[in-house]
């Protein structure tokens, strides 16, 4: 296994500044202490990302990591993959919340000049375009996850496409009663998923019912909550005789809720109503839950290297990465003949 900046400071008994400072050959370091490190580098065979080299005389070791709201877990999976990048970096995250949309570029702009990061990593969000001349102008590096724009590097997942692979998994199951529960439709995920919904049951000639596509009512925040998804999974209910026989959920988070609400009424998934998330987050499986997965971590150590690459190499060209997400069936939405009792 490869050596990281913490197995040298933690043999040599310092902190992982004080070895990115004996790297950068910096004043304030004891020539003891310095001795010492550079001993445990050798033992190790360490080998610092370039980046690295310089981090501390050049920049300012920080990254802004700017995300809808901290409330769900697709983002603190693509902040795990950025940690586990960086692992070998004296390099600061600065989590940025952000309540509204209309709030983006001011409350960007304000933290720029603040913190004075070396990049920032915006998620699930549109940029706006004074925000995307802003850092145009000021040379900053920018990854968008979950999002796009033609002159900044991103990194997404086809929700297109995976809205319409797990609406159309449901219809191949025979269900013509198909319910979305969505997001706020100012989501650019939630947006696209509903989009792949609408084309799944329009290629199959099927009438998509008002009634039967909810979204969250909250203007602020991006409605992919459990909460969400088990009073939306209500409203269904109350349809009686009408109601869904199968459920697609924007998020495994949102599905959660409409599973606790089906089970509140004593009706059976999937027997009752089928159900399927998208994330195929890490509780889905002892669950049940049949998932659109996406590669979260990965695309937050991708993103990670888009934003180093872009940093040693400003003249790079874009680059646009686009995950296709894989669908994984579970018990939650199994043919009629081998339903079994969900846990």
């Amino acid at each position: 296994m490869t050596a990281t900046i913490y197995d040298v400071a933690k043999q040599a008994s310092v902190g992982i500044g004080t070895v990115s400072r004996v790297l950068n050959k910096h004043a304030s370091v004891s020539q003891k202490t310095r001795k010492r490190v550079l001993q445990v580098v050798s033992k190790l065979n360490y080998r610092p990302h370039p980046f690295a080299i310089g981090l501390a005389r050049q920049r300012t070791n920080s990254i802004l990591f700017t995300i809808p709201f901290f409330a769900t877990f697709f983002f603190l999976e693509i902040l795990r993959g950025i940690q586990k990048r960086l692992s070998d970096l004296d390099v600061s995250i600065i989590l940025l919340g952000i309540n509204h949309p209309d709030q983006i570029t001011e409350t960007l702009r304000n933290n720029i000049h603040r913190h004075r990061v070396d990049g920032i990593v915006l998620c699930s969000m549109k940029i706006p375009d004074q925000l995307a001349k802003i850092a145009l102008f000021k040379k900053l590096p920018m990854v968008l996850v979950d999002t796009y724009h033609k002159k900044f590097d991103s990194i997404a997942v086809n929700n297109v496409r995976g809205g319409y692979t797990a609406t159309k998994h449901l219809l191949d199951l025979g269900h013509t009663r198909i319910a979305m529960l969505n997001a706020n439709l100012r989501s650019v995920p939630a947006k696209d998923r509903f989009k792949g919904y609408q084309m799944a049951m329009m290629d199959a000639h099927k009438k998509i019912s008002n009634s039967l596509v909810l979204k969250t009512k909250s203007e602020y925040l991006d409605g992919f909550t459990r909460e969400n998804g088990y009073e939306m999974m209500k409203e269904l209910l109350k349809l009686g005789p009408k109601r869904p026989t199968a459920v697609f959920a924007a998020s495994d988070i949102q599905a959660y809720g409409a599973l606790a609400a089906i089970a509140e009424m004593g009706l059976r998934c999937p027997r009752d109503i089928a159900v399927i998330g998208f994330d195929d987050l890490e509780l889905s499986g002892p669950l049940g839950l049949t998932s659109m997965l996406q590669p979260m971590s990965e695309m937050g150590m991708l993103t990670v290297e888009r934003l180093l690459d872009r940093f040693e190499n400003p003249g790079l060209p874009i680059y646009h990465k686009t995950f296709e997400p894989t669908l994984i069936v579970r018990r939650s939405t199994l043919p009629m003949g081998k339903i079994t009792k969900l846990v």
